[in-house]
């Protein structure tokens, strides 16, 4: 059976954002990727002083990505502080746009090791 997996890239720097499998690790809701922290392969983000909120999602964070060589990018990410608890893949955990042009989002298929005939 194929799983996907994702990686990330900071397109203006090359910086790996995020990798791994898709699912509970690196989850697509509505369009954006939520990032746990066991998978987020840079520590380029800083939470900013902007909140933000949704109906149902509730209170989040702005956050700004500074890669290891280049500019910075102004609110390129969020982090939900006080999440909505039927939501628990949001909560807490970095969340890119999908469609963001400074981003690069590769999904692949990736093959188990075992393959039945």
């Amino acid at each position: 059976m194929a799983k996907k997996h994702v990686r990330i890239t900071h397109g203006p720097s090359g910086e790996v954002i995020a990798e791994g499998p898709v699912g509970w690790g690196i989850t697509p809701f509505e369009g954006n990727w939520y990032i746990s922290g066991k998978h987020l392969r840079t520590k380029g983000f800083r939470t900013t002083a902007v909140p933000g909120l949704c109906p149902y999602k509730f209170i989040y964070l702005w956050m700004d990505f500074q890669p290891s060589v280049g500019e910075a990018s102004r609110m390129l990410g969020w982090k939900y502080v006080i999440p909505n608890p039927l939501l628990p893949f949001i909560a807490f955990r970095v969340a890119v746009p999908g469609h963001h042009p400074e981003l690069v989002v590769d999904v692949s298929e990736e093959r188990s090791a075992i393959q039945t005939p």
